[in-house]
């Protein structure tokens, strides 16, 4: 069987994909991946299939159990795909593998020798491979032989491949948490990274160490507190606005988290007064995203130890949102931005 030079797919598939576009009804498609499933058996019992091939009829293994049918003999080799040197065919076996399998499947075993090479590998893109493996595929059982070396990932020179380490460890949290709840200096590093993906990335594991655990987390507000005013003052790149608002889903985040942080301590909540006042005054423009940013920043307000003149502001918001008049599209009177207020 001849492979297409263009796309490295053979017009077996191509046909397939195309008599699936042209079924007129779910029994003529039932069909053609019934026969689709004995053809892929067939091949994948076939001696000394090349990486190539097997790319392929793992690709086809995924179609197929897109469109309803399960085919767990394509499972091992999806497996044995990520195993392979080759790259191209390597992230094909490694993202057949985050679709066809789950984290308790039989086969995870299998899986934790080849994610330990490529963790170590010194190819950022075997390394981001397996990250992104580790995020979707990971179990209680197998954090600790991953851990040591997720952990070495998050000194990683390339910003991306620090990200998604840091994207793995929330992942171990959330399975497990006592695996990594002492790794607080790492999670302080990783917010104070230079480059603001890394940040970014940290903020959603710190919120859910937060929410457990507030207390061990009181002495970071000056530096959340700092982090939040360096977005607003557009200290950040460009790339990162949104409407002409900075980083505004990370003005979000930074605000839920000190919301918990502030909750019943007057010591941490002062540390945040002149810097929420200032987010809410940026924030105040009639777009949708300020809105949110409004919206986030009067939870906060709540939340917290009250002060005055941050209460005022959040009720002349929450009367604006009951309005309904605030808003980008020339509408007077909104109903989300009446439930929005509601909610508020």
């Amino acid at each position: 069987m001849s492979l297409l030079n263009n796309h490295g797919f053979s017009r077996e598939f191509a046909e397939l994909i195309r008599q699936i576009g042209e079924a007129r009804s779910k029994q003529e498609e039932d069909k053609i991946v019934a026969r689709e499933v004995q053809t892929l058996k067939l091949h994948l019992k076939e001696k000394d299939i090349t990486p190539k091939k097997r790319r392929e009829y793992v690709m086809r293994a995924i179609y197929v159990e897109m469109l309803g049918t399960e085919f767990p003999q394509g499972h091992i080799h999806a497996v044995n795909l990520a195993q392979v040197k080759p790259l191209p065919e390597k992230k094909v076996g490694y993202v057949a593998a985050c679709t066809l399998l789950h984290p308790d499947h039989e086969l995870m075993i299998m899986m934790v020798n080849t994610l330990q090479r490529d963790l170590k590998s010194g190819n950022p893109q075997e390394n981001n491979a397996a990250l992104t493996t580790v995020c979707k595929l990971v179990n209680a059982d197998i954090i600790p032989p991953l851990l040591p070396l997720v952990k070495e990932l998050l000194e990683h020179p390339q910003a991306w491949i620090r990200k998604k380490a840091i994207m793995a460890i929330h992942r171990f949290y959330q399975v497990d948490a006592s695996t990594v709840s002492y790794m607080v200096e790492e999670v302080k590093k990783a917010l104070c990274d230079r480059d603001p993906s890394v940040m970014g990335a940290s903020l959603h594991l710190l919120y859910d160490m937060v929410v457990d655990d507030p207390e061990s987390w009181r002495s970071i507000v000056s530096t959340i507190v700092s982090i939040l005013k360096q977005i607003i003052e557009h200290r950040l790149p460009p790339e990162y606005d949104y409407h002409r608002m900075p980083a505004p889903w990370y003005q979000m985040k930074i605000l839920r988290i000190l919301a918990v942080l502030g909750a019943e301590n007057e010591e941490a909540s002062r540390d945040m007064f002149e810097t929420l006042q200032d987010v809410m005054t940026r924030a105040d423009i009639p777009t949708n995203i300020g809105n949110a940013i409004v919206f986030e920043c009067v939870r906060t307000i709540t939340a917290i130890v009250p002060y005055t003149p941050l209460l005022e502001s959040a009720a002349s918001a929450i009367a604006t949102f009951l309005s309904g008049e605030r808003q980008d599209a020339g509408e007077k009177d909104s109903p989300n931005l009446r439930y929005v207020g509601i909610e508020a």
